[in-house]
C-alpha cells in the first residue's frame, strides 16, 4: 500500500509540473507576438524627411525539386591496421622475395672510326683523277656539260715474284704507274672536253657551211653521216696507226716521258759538273774529296733544277688545275683514312698535305741519288764524262728501288722522329705540287675513291 501511495504521489507531481511549464510556455508564446506586433507598426510608420517605404516584390514561386530517391551504398570495411600490425610481428619472417632488379637501358655503342693507313694512290688529272686500288683502278673526269665520267678497270689480284722482291718490286710499280698514267693523263684530256656547248656550236656552223650551196634540208642523221665521212676522209694514216697500237704508244710516251726526267734532273746535273772538272788540274780530278764535294754540288744542282721546274709549271693556268686536282686527291684520301665519311664538308678540312705522296718520293730519289752516285764516283772516278752518264743511267734503278723503300718504311712509320726528317721535304714541296681544290673538284675526286675502296677493309692497309 505504502508503495502504491509513493507511486500516485510521484505521478501526481509530474503532472503538476507538466501543467505548469506548459502554461508558462504559453503565456511566454502570446508576450513574444504581442511585442512582434509592436515592433512591426513601428517599422512601418512613416518617418519624417525619410522616403516612402520600397515595394517590396514578391519572388516568383519555385517548383519544388523531385525527391532524391536514396542510393544504397555498400558498407566500408575498414581494416584495423593496428591488429593487423600485430599480427604481422606475431608471424615469423621466412623467405621473402626480392624485387626484380629494374634493367638498366645501355646507351647504344658508338661506331669507332676505322682509322688506317691505306695504299690507295692517286694521280692528278686533266680536269679529273686517277685512282689506283688494291684490285681496281678508277679514273673519275668531269666532263664539259658537268657530268663526272668514272670508268674502272679492274687488275690482275695476282702478283709476280719479282713484284714482291725489295728493291726490285719498286722499279716495277713505278714503270707500270707511268704508263697507267700516261694513258689516263691523254684519255682526261679527251673526255674533259666531251659535251662542250662551244664544240657543239663549231659543228653546227660547220654542218650550215658544209651545206650551203644545197638547197635541199638535211636531216639530223644525214648530218651525222656527213660529218662522219669527212672526218674518215681526213683522217691521217697516222690516226689510223695510233688507233690500231695504242699500247704501244702508251708505254713509248711513258718511255719517252721518264727518260726526259732522267736527262733534267739526273744527267745535267752531271754534266754541268764536267764541264767544270776541265777547270781542276787533272792530278786532282780523281781525289776522293774532289769527287765527294763534286757529288754534293751535282746533288745541290739536281735539288735546283727540280724546284725550278715545279716552281714554273705551277705557274701555268692548266698545271694549277692540276695541282687544285691533285689537292683534292690528298684531301679525300686522308678523310677515308680518318674513318670519316667521303663528303664534301668532311674532306674539305682535311689537310692536303701528305706523307705518302708521289712528291714526297721524287724529292726522295733527289737525296739518294747524291748518296748513291757519290759512292759510286769514289770508286768509278770521274775523269771520264761519258762513263759517269752511262754510271748513272745504271744506276737508276737501284736509286728507284731504294727510295721505293725508304718511301714504304717511313709511310708504315711517320712518327719516327728520323723518318720525318724523309718526309718533311716531300711535305714541304707539296705546297707548290698541291692546291686548294674547289667542291667540284672534291665530288670528282669522292667519285675516284669510292671506285676503287675493296669489299675487304684489310686489303689496302699500308
Amino acid at each position: 500500500m505504502d508503495e502504491n501511495l509513493k507511486d500516485q504521489e510521484l505521478s501526481g507531481s509530474v503532472n503538476d509540473i507538466e501543467n505548469a511549464a506548459a502554461e508558462v510556455a504559453e503565456e511566454a508564446s502570446q508576450e513574444a507576438a504581442r511585442t512582434v506586433e509592436i515592433v512591426s507598426e513601428t517599422v512601418n510608420e512613416p518617418i519624417d524627411g525619410m522616403p516612402p517605404p520600397v515595394e517590396t516584390i514578391e519572388a516568383p514561386e519555385i517548383e519544388p525539386l523531385p525527391p532524391v530517391e536514396p542510393v544504397e551504398v555498400a558498407p566500408v570495411e575498414i581494416v584495423d591496421a593496428v591488429s593487423e600490425l600485430e599480427a604481422a610481428e606475431d608471424t615469423e619472417v621466412t623467405d621473402v622475395e626480392a624485387p626484380a632488379p629494374v634493367e638498366t637501358i645501355k646507351p647504344a655503342p658508338i661506331p669507332l672510326k676505322h682509322v688506317k693507313k691505306t695504299t690507295i694512290g692517286g694521280q692528278a688529272l686533266i680536269e679529273g683523277i686517277m685512282m689506283c686500288g688494291p684490285r681496281r683502278t678508277a679514273i673519275a673526269v668531269r666532263k664539259a656539260d658537268g657530268s663526272i665520267y668514272v670508268e674502272e678497270i679492274k687488275k690482275s689480284a695476282s702478283e709476280t715474284f719479282f713484284e714482291k722482291v725489295p728493291l726490285i718490286r719498286g722499279c716495277i710499280r713505278f714503270f707500270r704507274q707511268l704508263i697507267s698514267g700516261t694513258a689516263a693523263l691523254m684519255k682526261s684530256a679527251e673526255i674533259s672536253e666531251e659535251g662542250d656547248p662551244q664544240e657543239t656550236a663549231d659543228r653546227v656552223v660547220e654542218h650550215v657551211s658544209a651545206n650551203a650551196d644545197d638547197d635541199r634540208p638535211q636531216t639530223v642523221q644525214e648530218a651525222k653521216e656527213k660529218n662522219k665521212s669527212s672526218k674518215e676522209k681526213t683522217a691521217s694514216k697516222l690516226d689510223k696507226f695510233a688507233d690500231n697500237h695504242s699500247n704501244g704508244l702508251m708505254i713509248f710516251a711513258a718511255v719517252l716521258g721518264l727518260m726526259f726526267s732522267i736527262v733534267l734532273f739526273i744527267l745535267l746535273p752531271r754534266l754541268i759538273v764536267d764541264t767544270c772538272l776541265h777547270f781542276f788540274a787533272a792530278e786532282r780530278s780523281d781525289s776522293i774529296a774532289l769527287n765527294v764535294g763534286l757529288n754534293f754540288i751535282e746533288g745541290l744542282l739536281r735539288i735546283t733544277i727540280f724546284l725550278t721546274y715545279l716552281g714554273l709549271t705551277s705557274r701555268m693556268k692548266d698545271i694549277a688545275r692540276v695541282w687544285m686536282y691533285h689537292g683534292a686527291e690528298h684531301k679525300t684520301i686522308a678523310c677515308y683514312e680518318a674513318g670519316e665519311e667521303l663528303t664534301v664538308e668532311n674532306i674539305r678540312k682535311m689537310s692536303r698535305f701528305h706523307p705518302r705522296c708521289g712528291t714526297a718520293f721524287l724529292f726522295i730519289v733527289v737525296l739518294v741519288s747524291i748518296l748513291v752516285f757519290c759512292v759510286a764516283s769514289v770508286f768509278i772516278g770521274v775523269s771520264v764524262w761519258w762513263v759517269n752518264m752511262l754510271v748513272r743511267l745504271a744506276l737508276v734503278p737501284l736509286v728507284g728501288g731504294i727510295s721505293y723503300e725508304i718511301l714504304r718504311f717511313c709511310g708504315r712509320h711517320d712518327q719516327n722522329p728520323i723518318c720525318k726528317i724523309f718526309i718533311a721535304p716531300g711535305l714541304a714541296l707539296q705546297k707548290l705540287t698541291t692546291k686548294e681544290p674547289t667542291d667540284s673538284m672534291i665530288e670528282v675526286a669522292i667519285a675516284s675513291v669510292q671506285a676503287v675502296i675493296p669489299e675487304n677493309a684489310n686489303e689496302d692497309i699500308w
